[in-house]
């Protein structure tokens, strides 16, 4: 007899523990993903400042060592529940004219069971100049491109021809977003630019400024008062500008316009805030979220909602949503790694007890949440609290943050790399000649 079939839509956090963990020898798995690998998003800020190799901050979706498990690089634009057909078309950046080559061809995929996690994409808010002149963190080809136009900047700033104030504009590296993402790309660069920089580019280095934008009334709004004031004190001290109530008006090559200040001269602006739903998720039909970011309602069980109960039936009993995609009716959680992750869990747990013939287990799944962690720079980092503990701060924050990225990688190779590139750039500085 053969295997039910198990499609996972994505291949972000949630789709990348499903396709790791779910059984092969009980199940036949297909990924499709526009992505061939899949990020650690937490170590991206990392990467993209050197603290170590870019490959080390991603996995192959393919694996030698799960090679039963299918994938195709396309995205999925539609599906039809009741033939369980997901319709696909090739994702390639160049795919050819001619109406005769692969890559143009759609295709269909028949499931048995569906995990529907096709992530998010960044909000730009219609921000008119944000997705031409703007850089995003969401994947190692947007630290690659972070880190080759920083050097750029500094090799053209190092120009006998460039003047101390175009210098300064050509060396301010502006980030919107107050969020983790955005503080921890500020205290990467201002970490470099204090230590590397300053020895590999004595000159300029001085010029380099950093600044944070944010439209809500502080940074880090997850945390609680005196974290995000410790957080604001912290990066202020080091000369990070840190502006919030800040409300951004467009962006164009080199500069930006904020409703408070007028024009603001970059060399670089990192956009790291916001979620929007992507295409598949906003046409499913399916019921979903009504107010903000649009997402598909499950019900505890991880189980999608029909857009209307049919016959007393409210949900598809063979499709599943998690991630950033999806969220638990009556039951808000964050779009975070950690939510994905467990949600995942709780999914792989389901089937292969299934396969085992042993019964699912019936529990909702519940969601456990843990500290939260961020660095802010020069060895300190902030971690919240946790019902009666209260967060603290200081280098034993850093310290669980640093050991964080390297629990997050699944690959204890990849785990044991990052360790013994933190060594050697302790002892030697990091190798800026192949940034």
């Amino acid at each position: 007899m053969s295997k039910p079939h198990i499609l996972i839509i994505g291949s972000g956090w949630a789709g990348f523990y499903l396709a790791s963990y779910l059984s092969t020898s009980a199940y036949s798995i297909t990924i499709i993903s526009p992505r061939r690998t899949s990020a650690y998003t937490p170590l991206l800020a990392s990467a993209a400042c050197g603290l170590f190799n870019f490959y080390l901050a991603e996995e192959p979706v393919r694996s030698k060592s799960r090679s039963s498990i299918k994938y195709h690089k396309a995205n999925v634009i539609s599906i039809t529940f009741s033939t369980q057909t997901a319709h696909c078309i090739p994702a390639f950046d160049s795919p050819s004219p001619s109406s005769s080559d692969i890559s143009n061809q759609p295709f269909d995929i028949p499931y048995d069971h569906l995990i529907i996690a096709p992530g998010c994409g960044t909000n730009t808010f219609s921000t008119p100049g944000v997705t031409t002149h703007a850089l995003f963190l969401k994947n190692v080809s947007d630290a690659m491109t972070i880190r080759k136009l920083l050097f750029d900047l500094l090799e053209k700033a190092s120009l006998p021809t460039c003047t101390p104030s175009l210098a300064a504009s050509l060396l301010h590296v502006a980030i919107v977003g107050g969020g983790p993402t955005g503080v921890e790309m500020a205290a990467e660069l201002d970490d470099l630019a204090h230590h590397e920089l300053r020895d590999m580019y004595p000159e300029v280095a001085p010029y380099i400024r950093i600044s944070i934008w944010d439209v809500a009334p502080n940074i880090l709004g997850a945390y609680d008062r005196k974290l995000y004031e410790y957080a604001n004190e912290r990066l202020v001290r080091r000369n990070i500008a840190v502006e919030t109530g800040a409300h951004i008006e467009k962006v164009e090559q080199g500069a930006f316009w904020t409703k408070e200040k007028g024009k603001v001269d970059c060399g670089m602006l990192v956009w790291a805030t916001g979620n929007k739903a992507v295409d598949l998720t906003e046409s499913l039909d399916v019921r979903k979220t009504t107010r903000g970011l649009v997402r598909i309602l499950t019900d505890s069980h991880l189980r999608v909602y029909k857009s209307k109960a049919e016959d007393g039936d409210e949900v598809f009993e063979n499709v599943f949503g998690l991630g950033d995609a999806a969220d638990i009716e009556g039951a808000s959680l964050p779009t975070t790694a950690e939510v994905a992750c467990q949600k995942a869990k709780y999914l792989v747990d389901f089937f292969n007890d299934r396969a085992k013939t042993n019964p699912p287990s019936a529990k909702p799944f519940e969601y456990q949440q843990k500290r939260l962690v961020s660095y802010i720079g020069s060895h300190d980092g902030v971690i919240a609290g946790r019902g009666d503990q209260e967060g603290w701060t200081g280098r034993s924050a850093w310290l669980a943050w640093r050991s964080g990225s390297v629990m997050w990688t699944r690959s204890w190779r990849h785990r044991l790399v990052i360790l013994l590139t933190w060594l050697l750039n302790s002892i030697f500085g990091k190798e800026i000649a192949k940034m």
